[in-house]
C-alpha cells in the first residue's frame, strides 16, 4: 500500500510523556486475579487461525461462543492490517466481550501499534481485500462525493498558495488511493464509528496473576508511570489530544518507539545487558513476568528471554509469517505454559522459581526456524 495513503483522511491521538512522574505502585498498576488466563498474540486479521487458536483454547464452544467460563482471555493487540478479515476479528471479539462477563470470565482486548496507526490514520497496511467488507449499494456515489471534496479543497488551497493546479491528475490519483468501501471503513474506525469507539477504550496494560501484558514492552521510564496512568494517558492521546499526537508522533506514550506499543528492546537487545532494566520493571510494576506481543518470534512458537521475566507470544498467526497456532496460559500461582495444537509445554514455575530462573531460558537452546517461516521474517518489523 501506497505511504502517500498515509492520513488520508486522518481518523483520530495525544499527551505527552511528562518526565519526573510519579513513581508506580500497586495501585499504580492493579492486579486482578483469575483461575485461569489464557493469553493470545497479534492476530493481524487472521480471523480462522484465531478461531482455531480459542477453539484449542477451549475458550470457544458451540456455534463459536463463549465457553470458557471464568477463564480472562487477554488479546495483546494488532488484530488489525495485513490480513483481509480483521473486522470479522473484531466482531468476534466485540461479543465475546459480553459473553464472556456474562459467565464470569473476561476479555482483555488491549491496543496494539496497528490499532493507534489506523486511530492516527495510518493506513499503509490495511489490506486491500478489507475494503470489500464495507462496501455497499452507495459505496460509488460515497466516494464520489468524497473526491469532489477533497479536491475543491486541494483547489482552494492551491488558489491561495498561487500555485497551478490540475484537478484532473489529483482526482487521479486520489483514485488510486481511495478504492470502493474506503469512506464506509474511515466512517466506522472514527470517534463515532462502531470500531472506533470500541478501539479508543482499549487498555494497554493490564496485571493478572501477577503477570503483566503489554502489546510491545515495558521501560522503566515507561513503567515508572503505573498501568493506569499509561491507559489514561494513551487514551487522551487518541481521543481529545489526537491533533498534537499526529504532530507530535514521536514524543508521545502511544506512538513513540519506546512506548508500550512499539519498544521492542527486550526482546531483541543483550538479554545480559538489559536483565537490570527488566529487573526494574519487574519491581516497580510488582509482576513476575512480562508478556508481550509486537515481534514475531524467530521460531514460530513461544519463547522467553531473561530467564522467563519475558515470554513473547507473537508466533505469526497470519498467513505472511507462517500460520502458527498457540497461545499462553497462566495460572493463578502465575505459573505459564504453552498452548499448542500438539500439546503443552511449560515455560514459568511459579514464583520463587521464577525470580531464580538463569538467563536466558532453557526453552529457547535448540530450537531453528522452521524453513518456511524464516524467509518471511522480514515483515516482522513492521
Amino acid at each position: 500500500m501506497s505511504k502517500s495513503r498515509r492520513f488520508l483522511p486522518a481518523l483520530c491521538a495525544s499527551a505527552l510523556l511528562v518526565p519526573g512522574a510519579a513513581r508506580a505502585t500497586d495501585r499504580g498498576c492493579p492486579g486482578l486475579v483469575a483461575p485461569r488466563v489464557v493469553a493470545i498474540g497479534d492476530v493481524h486479521g487472521a480471523y480462522e487461525g484465531f478461531l482455531s487458536v480459542l477453539r484449542l483454547a477451549g475458550l470457544l464452544g458451540e456455534h463459536d461462543h463463549w465457553a470458557g467460563g471464568q477463564t480472562h482471555l487477554v488479546q495483546t493487540g494488532d488484530l488489525l492490517d495485513r490480513g483481509k478479515d480483521a473486522p470479522k476479528v473484531l466482531d468476534l471479539l466485540m461479543r465475546l466481550e459480553g459473553e464472556a462477563r456474562k459467565a464470569g470470565g473476561r476479555v482483555h482486548a488491549l491496543l496494539g501499534n496497528h490499532e493507534v496507526m489506523n486511530v492516527l490514520g495510518d493506513l499503509r497496511y490495511v489490506n486491500a481485500e478489507e475494503y470489500e467488507h464495507f462496501r455497499t449499494s452507495e459505496s460509488i456515489e460515497l466516494r464520489a462525493r468524497f473526491l469532489r471534496t477533497l479536491t475543491e479543497n486541494a483547489r482552494e488551497r492551491a488558489r491561495a498558495a498561487g500555485e497551478k493546479f490540475d484537478a484532473d491528475a489529483y482526482r487521479a490519483k486520489l483514485l488510486e488511493q481511495v478504492p470502493l468501501g474506503f469512506v464506509e471503513r474511515t466512517a466506522e474506525f472514527s470517534a463515532e464509528g462502531r470500531y472506533g469507539r470500541w478501539l479508543r477504550q482499549r487498555p494497554v496494560v493490564v496485571k493478572i496473576n501477577g503477570v503483566v501484558f503489554v502489546h510491545g514492552g515495558l521501560t522503566p521510564e515507561v513503567a515508572e508511570l503505573g498501568c493506569e496512568a499509561v491507559n489514561d494517558t494513551v487514551r487522551r492521546e487518541i481521543t481529545g489530544d489526537i491533533d498534537k499526537t499526529r504532530l507530535e508522533t514521536a514524543k508521545s506514550l502511544a506512538a513513540g518507539e519506546n512506548g508500550p506499543l512499539w519498544y521492542r528492546g527486550f526482546w531483541k537487545g543483550d538479554e545480559a545487558a538489559l536483565l537490570p532494566s527488566v529487573e526494574r520493571v519487574l519491581q516497580l510494576l510488582d509482576v513476575r513476568a512480562i508478556v508481550v506481543g509486537h515481534t514475531v518470534t524467530a521460531t514460530g512458537r513461544i519463547q522467553s528471554r531473561f530467564g522467563g521475566r519475558v515470554v513473547g507470544i507473537d508466533i505469526g498467526m497470519g498467513e505472511v509469517y507462517g500460520a502458527h497456532l498457540g497461545a499462553l496460559e497462566v495460572g493463578p500461582d502465575g505459573s505459564i505454559a504453552a498452548l499448542y495444537p500438539e500439546g503443552r509445554e511449560e515455560i514459568l514455575r511459579p514464583a520463587a522459581a521464577a525470580r531464580a530462573a538463569p538467563v536466558p531460558s532453557p526453552l529457547e537452546a535448540g530450537r531453528t526456524p522452521p524453513a518456511r517461516y524464516s524467509s518471511r521474517l522480514a515483515y516482522a518489523s513492521r
